[in-house]
């Protein structure tokens, strides 16, 4: 399997405060890999470091290989970056902002760019200070796709479009990857990995938790129980968890036993009301930051 993207041992700090420490991940050809995390948790200046649009403090990244560069333009000819914060020329129009992008390239990028704004519905004549949020945003999907990158970088790359435009951002998404690029995906919304992404890595506090398939992600044995019981203080005591709920004669817990070791425990007392949750991807994320 080729690897596209290597990061190693990524380290950032900003004078002393900790940006990112010891990030290390490998992104192979044609997948989609979710960097997930609240705001704040090192997502952006990973991807800032990446791209050489911040120094380092220490770590190495390597694309298809090679060290990246910061003025290594063959490279970046390869790579699509969209910010989550996009700023252009506010005194020029979308089609001179994107005839401009053309230039950058020795390819012929017009037709994809033609397809593109059709897709997104953009108009082209508006200069770039008249434009709203989503639709700026749907002019730096356009610049990042444009070229047909072979490592495509999107951070929060949904923010700002409405519901439509989104389902129609996951069909490129999904078409790019079928087309063999590697996408990183960084995000805060837990629903997008689980509709387009193969992996996902956890951030917390500038630390990389864990790296998931999604199928593993979606089948760690996390469930929620809700019993209730006029022995319920008994059954507290015996499963030995902290309740996330509780009443008179009702707790609720997040669940990590297996579910007939769950029932022989139950099983010594009286139950009256017996409910089993399947923890969802938003819960199972949250395990991780508890």
């Amino acid at each position: 399997m080729e690897k596209i993207l290597e990061v190693k041992n990524l380290t950032k700090y900003y004078g002393k405060a900790l940006g990112v420490k010891e990030i290390s991940f490998t992104l192979n050809k044609g997948e989609v890999f979710g960097f997930i995390g609240p705001n704040g948790a090192g997502k952006s200046t990973t991807i800032r470091s990446i791209m050489n649009l911040i120094n380092k403090t220490s770590g190495e990244v390597y694309f298809r290989g090679k060290k990246l560069e910061k003025n290594n333009i063959y490279q970046k000819q390869e790579i699509g970056y969209l910010p989550s914060e996009i700023h252009l020329y506010d005194d020029m129009t979308v089609k001179e902002i994107l005839d401009y992008h053309e230039s950058f390239y020795n390819i012929n990028t017009h037709n994809k760019r033609c397809e593109l704004v059709k897709r997104l519905k953009v108009d082209e004549k508006k200069k770039i200070e008249e434009l709203s949020l989503g639709n700026m945003k749907k002019v730096g999907i356009i610049l990042a796709l444009m070229h047909s990158p072979k490592l495509l970088i999107l951070d929060e790359a949904t923010s700002g479009l409405d519901p439509v435009m989104q389902e129609e951002f996951y069909k490129l998404i999904k078409e790019e990857k079928e087309k063999g690029t590697t996408i990183f995906y960084s995000t805060h919304i837990l629903n997008e990995i689980s509709k387009i992404c193969d992996r996902v890595g956890i951030i917390r506090n500038g630390h990389l938790l864990k790296i998931e398939t999604m199928e593993d992600l979606k089948e760690k044995e996390l469930t929620f129980v809700t019993i209730v019981s006029n022995e319920i203080e008994k059954i507290e005591k015996e499963l030995n968890m902290i309740p996330i709920e509780k009443a008179k004669d009702m707790i609720k817990i997040k669940n990590t036993l297996e579910i007939n070791k769950l029932i022989k425990i139950l099983g010594k007392h009286k139950i009256e009301k017996l409910f089993i949750e399947q923890a969802t991807i938003e819960d199972i994320f949250l395990h991780y930051y508890k």
